[in-house]
Order: structure tokens, then sequence, then C-alpha cells
């Protein structure tokens, strides 16, 4: 009888005993995701202070519309963006090195094509071959005039933002659309237009690309950069700009 409540005893201490592991198992794993939840802010903290240029907070693919087109232009999809610029090439290398002139090529392009077609549909017949399958093209309405609405927004937005920057609200973004347009026409002097139009292509399918690959360094970069011109700016700001008139006094009275 002895032996057998020594055993009991025994059995229920053991019992015990897991069931204070237990627990403070259970208190230990609870603290530590407390101390993970304490800890994640100062986390997110820390990469919200990382510096992105142009005040990014999204990927750099979200930032190009997160779609087929960013594909294209981060070269996820490199046959199509391969065959983008490849055809860009090719244009500018008839238009631009050859002399080609649009209207002869489009001219060419369906002489041949037309030509083709028809001695194909004709020989057809002599050679026991089908003619060929010639698609009906038709563009339809609603693309047409989705097209149209993007255009109409973006160009009411473009508008909006050059009637802001007129209305001389924003000293900041004035000069910069100011310093944008020379550059442009210093560009549009030194190129023409389809050699522009295709340096625009190129740096579009090569500089999204590299900044991605190499986004910490270029930051970092920039960080120093924006913070020399913002230097620059404030003594700018406080020896011309501030003393430019912007409008009559609040506190001139009518005579």
């Amino acid at each position: 009888m002895a032996d057998h409540a020594g055993d009991h005893d025994s059995l229920a201490e053991t019992v015990m005993e897991k069931i204070s592991d237990k627990l403070q198992g259970h208190d230990s794993s609870s603290s530590d995701s407390e101390d993970d939840h304490a800890d994640k802010p100062s986390a997110d903290a820390v990469k919200a202070k990382i510096y992105r240029l142009f005040g990014r907070e999204r990927p750099v693919h979200k930032v190009l519309g997160g779609g087929k087109p960013a594909d294209i232009f981060l070269w996820r999809d490199k046959k199509v963006s391969g065959a983008v610029v490849g055809f860009a090439t090719t244009i500018w290398v008839l238009f631009e090195l050859m002399e080609y002139h649009l209207l002869t090529l489009v001219c060419h392009i369906l002489i041949l094509a037309l030509a083709i077609s028809f001695l194909w549909s004709n020989a057809s017949t002599f050679i026991n071959k089908s003619p060929p399958q010639i698609p009906s093209v038709i563009l339809p309405q609603d693309t047409v005039l989705n097209v149209a609405s993007a255009l109409r927004i973006e160009i009411n937005r473009t508008l909006a933002v050059l009637r802001e920057i007129a209305s001389g609200k924003d000293v900041k973004k004035f000069l910069a659309v100011i310093a944008g347009l020379w550059v442009l026409s210093v560009m549009g002097n030194s190129f023409n237009f389809l050699t522009l139009f295709y340096l625009i292509v190129v740096l579009l399918h090569t500089v999204p690309m590299l900044y991605e690959k190499y986004e910490d360094q270029v930051d970092a970069f920039a960080e120093k950069a924006e913070a020399e011109i913002m230097k620059q700016y404030a003594v700018l700001n406080e020896k011309y700009l501030s003393k430019i008139p912007k409008g009559p006094l609040k506190d001139k009275k009518l005579a």
C-alpha cells in the first residue's frame, strides 16, 4: 500500500512538473512574441527612414505601373523588350542613317505585301495550295474611345500643372520646369526629333533596369546631392528669391 501511495505521489509530481513546464514555455513564447511585436515597429521605422529617390515609397515596378509596360522597361520579358528596342533601332537606322522617308517606306512595304499576296492568290491554283487567308482587321470602337479618353485626361492634367506653375504659387516647381524645358531645348537643338525619340526609348529600357539593380547606391548618392542642392537653394532664396514681390500687399489701403 505504501509503495502504491508513493508511486501515486511521484506520478502526480511528474504531471505537475509537465504542466508547469508548459505554462513557462507558453509565457516565454508569448513574451518573445510581444518582444517581436515591440521590435517590429522599430524595424519598420528604420526602414521608413531609408532615403529613396524622388520620395519613392513603392518598388520601381509599381512606380512604372506594375503591368506589362513595367515588365518591358525592366526587362522582365526579355523577348518583348528586345523586340521593342530592335524595332526602334531599325526605324532609327532606316530614317536617320539611310535617310529613308516615311511615306516612301510605307509605300514600299505596301507594294511588297500586296504583290506577294496577289501572286500567291493567283499561283495557288497552279501549285495546288490554298490561297492565303488575309485576316479582316477592324478597330474596335471601345479601344479607340479608351485611348482618346486616356489622352484627354493626360492633356488636361498637363494643362492644369502648367496653369499652377504659371500662377507663381510654387517657385521650386517653376524653376524645375524651366530647367527641364531648357534641357529639352538644348537636346532638340543638338538632335532631330527621331533621334531624340530613339534616345528616349533606349533610356526607358536602360535607366529603370539599372536603377532597380543598383538602387541602394544611387539613392545614397542622390541623398547627398539633394542635400547640397537644398543648401544652395536656401542661399539663393535668401539672397534673391525672397526679395521678389509676389503681389500687392494685404495691408495696403485704397486711397
